[in-house]
């Protein structure tokens, strides 16, 4: 998969991939070479074209996005934060953090969830 995502969201968009290319900084031999079968972009790469296309590389690479939450409202703002190169700072932040931190974020958000019932 991936290529037919890469070449869906084109289609949708009304972009070609030398446009993603010359945007990106992803060279059109390698969106060739992807294209081909004869080559998968790094990840490195594959950031910059999900990032381009606002999805996630997940989405990117098999078409589905990830299912973390049984709530579509939490999930899509998940998604937001997710695709948004500013916030997804604060996912990359947590990925190092430990068991323990990650407890007291919860606690956090669960005090202001009980403070706030309605947000």
């Amino acid at each position: 998969m991936g290529y037919d995502v890469f070449e869906k969201l084109c289609e949708q968009r009304g972009i070609t991939p030398y446009r993603v290319s010359k945007e990106t900084g992803v060279s059109t031999a390698a969106l060739s070479s992807w294209k081909t079968g004869r080559y998968a972009p790094k990840t490195d790469k594959l950031q910059l074209i999900a990032d381009y296309f606002g999805v996630s590389m997940e989405y990117l690479m098999t078409g589905e996005e990830p299912r973390f939450y049984e709530d579509d409202e939490t999930a899509k703002l998940a998604q937001k934060i997710l695709t948004n190169p500013d916030l997804r700072a604060l996912m990359q932040a947590a990925e190092d953090s430990t068991p323990e931190d990650m407890q007291m974020v919860a606690d956090i958000l669960k005090r202001m969830k009980a403070t706030n019932p309605d947000g």
